[in-house]
């Protein structure tokens, strides 16, 4: 790739084109929470910002089209090439800034390594204040989550207070998995820097609004993970397998979530993110993704589409129902013998009759399990035991090897959309 000292030729057109980037990296946009007839708004260029945004850096252009409008990362890495393709698409960026966790280690008593932490974020936060792509810093993720010692919150005001310093443009904030009042009462005392909270939550986000109030958080906040159920929230089979909603359970719970309770609240809820606009390994290879492995959408890009710009695209993604492995549900603790033939039902529906292609995998279930969002490895698929896939069926025999499987099916328009759903059972 070539740079501005490439080559001396043609030094007038890269000198030109390099000014305007310099120029443009040094323009920030200017970004603050205020108070507004007795409600919190989060105002950009001196007008209101409601934030419709995704979790992940990646397919900006489809984010963009969907009609979303800022995406969240959880650190500095790839920030400029990240700042760069969100100004591209005219969406905007909560910088994460990676803070250590105590559960993954740190000390929080160790006041070395603090300061050390603090001078390395100072850095990168002077290296990216000035993109105009840049909406807001966050502060760390989820730092609560089995945690002890509370002065990781001194810490994370200590970095917010050098934010304000470092760049006056932009608002700092932290992100909580849940909320309550035990560390909102502490960061009301010691955290006066941090200009807003994030709050993750999962099925319980449908109760954030009484959440919020019962931690006794009166300020403004940010909904910076929701989307599917998550593992620990959902029933188990008896030898413990989570059991996972299909791509349209996922969907439809999205929208109720999204209209029930985030949007509601237009006195402290500057907006959200969704979790997660990419696709990642985290109990199976389809939980929290909003697309399949392969890149293909799945059913809620389509309802967050219609959650953030009123209309349903031209071309939907297909459904899948009632779906059963030898007569019974998910909930049933299926339990089959080795080397036998099941047979796993199903009903799908496309809005437009597109034709619909039918693929299936068998996996292990996965035993890699990370903690927090932590890295998970995908378990390998097994190969040669799925014998027939149709429209509404599909034929395998089970493993030789005793143990917890699930069975895939996805179910394809030819549209680059799929439809994703999939069973555990137990051989014997």
């Amino acid at each position: 790739m070539m740079t501005c000292n490439s080559i001396p030729l043609i030094f007038l057109f890269l000198s030109i084109s390099c000014t305007a980037q310099d120029i443009s990296h040094t323009n920030p946009v200017k970004a603050e929470v205020k108070r507004v007839n007795n409600s919190y708004t989060l105002i950009r260029e001196g007008r209101p910002y409601y934030i419709k945004g995704a979790g992940g850096s990646s397919r900006l252009a489809e984010l963009a089209r969907r009609g979303g409008n800022s995406i969240r990362t959880w650190s500095t890495h790839r920030a400029q090439a990240v700042l760069d393709s969100a100004q591209k698409y005219n969406l905007t960026v909560m910088m994460g800034l990676h803070v250590e966790r105590e559960r993954h280690g740190f000390d929080y008593n160790d006041e070395m390594a603090v300061a050390e932490q603090l001078k390395r974020l100072q850095k990168e936060v002077e290296n990216y204040k000035n993109h105009p792509a840049l909406l807001a810093w966050g502060i760390g993720n989820e730092l609560n989550l089995r945690y002890t010692n509370k002065k990781v919150w001194n810490a994370v005001n200590d970095i917010a207070k050098m934010i304000h310093r470092v760049d006056p443009n932009h608002p700092a904030t932290t992100m909580l998995a849940g909320i309550g009042k035990e560390e909102v009462d502490y960061i009301k005392e010691h955290g006066q820097n941090i200009d807003f909270l994030c709050i993750q939550m999962y099925a319980d986000v449908i109760n954030v609004r009484e959440r919020v109030a019962q931690a006794g958080w009166d300020g403004p906040y940010a909904i910076t993970e929701w989307g599917a159920t998550g593992h620990w929230e959902v029933a188990k089979t008896d030898w413990g397998a989570a059991i996972e909603q299909t791509s349209t359970e996922r969907a439809k719970v999205l929208q109720e979530r999204f209209e029930n309770a985030i949007k509601p609240d237009t006195t402290q809820c500057l907006g959200s993110y969704v979790f997660l606009w990419g696709q990642k390994q985290e109990r199976t290879p389809t939980w929290y993704g909003l697309f399949t492995e392969n890149g293909e959408i799945m059913e809620s890009i389509d309802v967050l589409q219609y959650l953030w710009i009123g209309t349903w695209p031209v071309n939907r993604v297909p459904q899948i129902f009632d779906i059963k492995l030898n007569g019974q549900t998910r909930y049933d603790n299926i339990r089959i013998s080795a080397n036998t033939r099941a047979v796993l039902m199903f009903r799908s529906h496309d809005f437009e009759n597109d034709s619909l292609i039918v693929d299936a995998e068998l996996l292990p279930e996965s035993t890699d399990l990370g903690d927090g969002g932590d890295h998970e490895s995908r378990p390998e698929t097994i190969n040669n035991l799925i014998s027939k896939t149709e429209q509404n069926t599909v034929t395998f025999n089970t493993p030789s090897k005793k143990g917890a499987y699930r069975i895939f099916v996805y179910i394809r328009d030819g549209h680059n959309h799929a439809a994703a759903a999939n069973v555990p059972f137990y051989v014997e």
